[in-house]
C-alpha cells in the first residue's frame, strides 16, 4: 500500500552516505589549513626585494596557506554576493533545483508517464544554471567576488615572508618551483 504525502521519519540510505562523504571531505580539507596567527603575522609583511624573489614568495605562501587561501576567497565571494542579493537567491534557487532534482532524488522522475533518466536531467539542469547566470547578472557577481578574493590572496603571499614558515612537505614547495 503506498501511503502519499507522508514525511518520512528517516533520510534515504543514498542521502546519508552523501552526507557523511560531505562531512568527511570537508573535515579533511580544513584539517589541513594553517594557523590564521601565522598567516596575519603583521612582523612578517615586508616588500620583496626583487622580482624572483616575490615569485618565490607567492608559490611558496600559496603551498603554504593553500586551504586558508581557499577560504578567503570564499568569505570574500560570499561577502561579494551579499552586496547583491539577487544573485545570493538566484545561487541558492539554482542549488535547490539542483538537491530536488538530482542529488535528493531516489526514484527516476516520471512526467505524464514519461520516465527521465538521471543524464537527461544533468542535461537540464546544467544548460538551466549556464543560461541564468550568463542572462542575469550572476555570472559577473561571481567573478567580481573571486577576482576580489584573489587579488587579496596574491598581495598577501606578495608581501608575507616565508623565513618562519616551517613546510612538512618540502617537496610541494619543491615541485611549484620547477
Amino acid at each position: 500500500m503506498t501511503t502519499y504525502g507522508t514525511i518520512p521519519t528517516e533520510l534515504p540510505q543514498q542521502s546519508l552516505s552523501l552526507i557523511v562523504q560531505a562531512r568527511e571531505f570537508l573535515g579533511s580539507g580544513l584539517g589541513s589549513r594553517r594557523k590564521w596567527e601565522d598567516m596575519i603575522n603583521l612582523r612578517a609583511l615586508n616588500l620583496p626585494p626583487n622580482v624572483n624573489e616575490a615569485v618565490r614568495r607567492i608559490r611558496t605562501n600559496i603551498v603554504f596557506f593553500k586551504t586558508n587561501y581557499v577560504i578567503v576567497v570564499l568569505f570574500l565571494l560570499l561577502l561579494t554576493l551579499f552586496f547583491h542579493p539577487t544573485s545570493l537567491v538566484i545561487i541558492v534557487v539554482i542549488m535547490i533545483a539542483w538537491f530536488l532534482q538530482y542529488f535528493l532524488r531516489d526514484n527516476p522522475l516520471s512526467i505524464y508517464g514519461f520516465v527521465i533518466d538521471r543524464n537527461m536531467i544533468i542535461t537540464v539542469l546544467t544548460l538551466f544554471t549556464i543560461a541564468v547566470f550568463f542572462l542575469t547578472d550572476v555570472m559577473s557577481n561571481i567573478m567580481s567576488g573571486i577576482t576580489f578574493g584573489l587579488t587579496v590572496v596574491l598581495a598577501h603571499g606578495f608581501f608575507r615572508t616565508t623565513d618562519d614558515l616551517f613546510v612538512g612537505d618540502e617537496k610541494d614547495i619543491n615541485a611549484s618551483q620547477c
